[in-house]
């Protein structure tokens, strides 16, 4: 009776070990930070950046030196002149915004920028990452990089020294 519990317990074991799922984490962070193609199209969208921002604060600035301007010649203007100066400040005002949501908004050109110039080098760490999984037989490959709320991982777990290699980055 006993022996045969823990044939039971043995065989229950090893089924369980056989289903046990793979696991392997990489840190994205570290990859992108290892691939200069991926460092020097970051570099290229802070350039693109602050010369857009540039721009936008232009107007913005140039927007509240009239508002300035109107505020010490108030007195002096007429309402049909005021209400110029109003329109004028309002268009202008109007003009940065708009700018600024040409450049900065959700599908604005830096958005646009951003996915032409990371979509090609994200897709070949994924695909990478894909094949060393496929390779490894790899269930779950979770970024340690990501908030994800992983307390401790393994290095011995951590394949993203051979996604870089796959990539063609050693290290």
């Amino acid at each position: 009776m006993i022996r045969k519990a823990i044939l039971t317990a043995i065989m229950f074991m090893a089924t369980m070990t056989m289903n046990a799922q793979k696991f392997a984490l990489v840190d994205m962070d570290y990859i992108f930070k290892n691939i200069p193609a991926y460092e020097r199209a970051n570099e290229q969208l802070s350039q693109v950046s602050r010369k857009w921002q540039a721009e936008v604060d232009a107007l913005s600035t140039e927007a509240q030196t009239m508002y300035k301007n109107y505020q010490n010649e108030v007195v002096f203007l007429s309402a049909e002149q005021k209400k110029a100066r109003q329109d004028a400040i309002m268009e202008k005002e109007k003009q940065a915004a708009e700018l600024k949501r040409k450049y900065f908004g959700p599908e604005g050109e830096l958005f646009k920028k951003r996915t032409s110039l990371m979509s090609p080098i994200q897709e070949e760490v994924y695909n990478a990452v894909k094949d060393i999984a496929d390779l490894r037989g790899y269930q779950l490959v979770l970024d340690r990089a990501s908030d994800t709320g992983i307390i401790f991982g393994s290095p011995k777990i951590d394949i993203s020294n051979e996604v870089l290699r796959k990539l063609g980055y050693s290290n």
